[in-house]
């Protein structure tokens, strides 16, 4: 197996825990949609805002207007904001094993499907992000997962090789994707059963970094 340099991160529900309910009711309120309502028009226009073909204003106007309003731009202020509370629930597990990484010397990387304004809201709330050493956001390329082509930037940022990356995602379709692209990957999902897959695929001696000495 070729030498890990690298471990890349999806950024929800891998670095982020899972969202916080009382944000999604607010937004529901806020637009006054049932809960079926605000699920289907939330995630219709989800790829066009992740590949920034709208903006953030542009994405919550469009789903007020799937659900019946027009949202002023007070209430787009405040669904934007609900909608980062929504996704900024910390896995702390996760964060502090990054961090050991970066201590160690090894290369840490974000890549993760993201509009503007969730870019914008991480940037202002998790000092943390600071010590990753390449970070890959959807919005700013016109690209996604599971495209091969961001994944091969991500790499490049990097400044390694795709199959010297180690790449962690929750969703099947983009560690499919990594693969393609020539990654290592590894599905994240319940935290005990993520390292006992680590320790399977003969990864365990990266979840046991050394600290570089200076």
């Amino acid at each position: 197996m070729t030498k890990i340099q690298a471990v890349l991160f999806d950024y929800g529900m891998v670095l982020s825990g899972p969202p916080d309910a009382a944000a999604r009711v607010e937004m529901q309120r806020l637009l006054s949609a049932d809960a079926e309502q605000f699920e289907a028009a939330y995630w219709r226009e989800r790829d066009a805002y992740d590949r920034g073909a709208l903006t953030g204003k542009a994405y919550w106007q469009t789903v007020g207007r799937e659900v019946g309003i027009e949202p002023d731009d007070a209430t787009v202020s405040a669904l934007i904001e609900a909608d980062l509370v929504h996704w900024t629930q910390p896995n702390e597990a996760m964060i502090a094993w990054a961090l050991e990484l970066q201590r160690a010397g090894i290369k840490t990387g974000i890549l993760s499907n993201l509009g503007d304004a969730m870019e914008a809201g991480l940037h202002e709330r998790f000092a943390w992000l600071k010590g990753f050493h390449h970070m890959t956001f959807s919005h700013r390329l016109g690209l996604a997962k599971p495209d091969l082509a961001i994944y091969e930037y991500a790499a490049s940022g990097l400044g390694v090789r795709p199959e010297e990356v180690l790449f962690l995602d929750d969703r099947e379709e983009n560690i499919e994707g990594a693969r393609a692209a020539g990654m290592i990957a590894v599905q994240y999902g319940e935290h005990e059963a993520f390292l006992k897959a680590m320790e399977g695929a003969g990864l365990g001696h990266l979840l046991r970094p050394r600290p570089r000495i200076a």
